[in-house]
């Protein structure tokens, strides 16, 4: 029994090596095949246009019953219209995403070109066509895995009644966006004879100094905490029983819907956490265990720890924002409509603040080997080390 178990033990620590080595290599050679996997997306959908044009099923954006419908902005089109463009749209892509994966320099002009297709394709797929899904996704992940083998309480069938294919796509398309994205910046980087992953040219400087980036950051960050406290100030208060914004009316029929209220309070105080959490990313010990996490105090936190969830919410916050400039619905009271439009503001500022964290954190590249190399682990005291790597914050340097 024990060998058995020691067997199995064993099988499990490989499987996690073999993944684990094949998720790392394909981040570090993102550059390599995100203009593949772009061109791929774009080839699929521009066949499932031309299979829609021609009176296919499942067109994604066709009017169905509200309860299923999604917020996107093409949502209720018609497939005659826009079926075609999603054809000739998804096979230009794919002839663009594979001029992109080119290793020859190509002319000032042509490149121009197709980085503007390339970043009109990023920003459409990921922040102008989708809805609010893809932040539902990541609030509610957890409950999503326990329904998956529960199933959904109430009288929801299962998880195809919250994942139905509207949503679905919306998914999808997103995922696209982003795929657009990195092999755009990919690109980019290569036209202007820079490093794709990183960035950098060898006749460049070093690029905004660490007191730079850390000036804008906390701008982003002040934002960035500022921007959702419209909406958690609301939820807190319906939960309350103070109808702010809203009339006594749908105060009331939100107290007699189950759970409606409750969802509303935790995704408010989810914001606030996560707005405590955003000043990690300026703080000192968002760069440095703090002491009360006695097993890892003084150690340096590993930045993929901050930027992975921080983009994530970032990317996914902004649609949702988008969403309501053209949902005539949620106008009826300021408090549904006003305080989600300012999720847009909190994405980018979010954003901003990530992109300084990383900027600020990030060492020598893999690829070409610009960039500060990583020292020891720091030994000195915080106080020690907030006045070496943080002399614009640290106690007495202020100016």
């Amino acid at each position: 029994m024990s060998g058995s178990g020691s067997r199995t033990a064993a099988a499990r620590a490989a499987v996690g090596a073999v993944w684990s080595s094949v998720t790392s290599a394909c981040w570090r050679h993102w550059p390599t095949w995100a203009g593949w996997a772009a061109g791929g997306f774009s080839l699929l959908y521009g066949l499932l246009g031309l299979y829609w044009t021609a009176g296919g099923d499942g067109f994604p954006f066709a009017p169905v019953d509200p309860a299923r419908a999604s917020g996107s902005i093409l949502e209720g089109s018609r497939v005659e219209v826009v079926a075609p463009i999603i054809a000739v749209l998804g096979l230009v892509g794919a002839v663009v995403a594979w001029l992109m994966t080119r290793r020859a320099r190509p002319g000032r002009r042509s490149a121009a070109a197709l980085m503007v297709f390339g970043w009109a394709a990023a920003i459409g797929l990921t922040v102008i066509v989708p809805d609010y899904t893809l932040i539902i996704l990541v609030a509610f992940a957890p409950l999503l895995l326990v329904f998956a083998f529960t199933g959904v309480p109430g009288d929801q069938g299962g998880i195809g009644d919250i994942l139905y294919w509207h949503r679905t796509n919306l998914i999808i398309v997103f995922v696209g966006g982003l795929l657009w994205a990195t092999a755009t910046l990919a690109y980019r980087r290569r036209a202007r004879g820079a490093c794709a992953s990183c960035g950098r040219r060898h006749e460049e400087g070093g690029g905004p100094s660490r007191q730079t980036l850390l000036r804008w950051g906390r701008w982003a960050v002040a934002v960035a905490c500022l921007a959702p406290l419209p909406y958690e100030i609301t939820r807190i208060a319906w939960y309350l029983g103070h109808p702010l914004g809203v009339t006594p009316d749908f105060l009331r029929m939100m107290q007699d819907t189950p759970g409606m209220l409750e969802v509303g309070l935790g995704c408010a105080l989810a914001s606030a956490l996560g707005g405590v959490l955003t000043h990690g990313l300026v703080a000192r010990w968002g760069e440095t265990y703090p002491r009360w996490i006695w097993f890892k105090a003084g150690r340096r936190v590993p930045p993929t720890l901050a930027i992975v969830p921080a983009s994530i919410v970032a990317v996914t916050i902004i649609p949702a924002g988008l969403m309501f400039l053209w949902t005539s619905e949620a106008r009826g009271t300021w408090a549904m409509y006003v305080p989600s439009l300012f999720w847009t503001v909190w994405g980018v500022a979010l954003g901003v603040a990530t992109i300084a964290y990383h900027l600020r954190r990030r060492g020598a590249c893999r690829h070409c080997g610009q960039g500060p190399q990583p020292g020891p682990e720091p030994r000195t005291s915080l106080d020690q080390r907030q006045v070496r790597d943080d002399p614009v914050s640290a106690p007495g340097q202020r100016a």
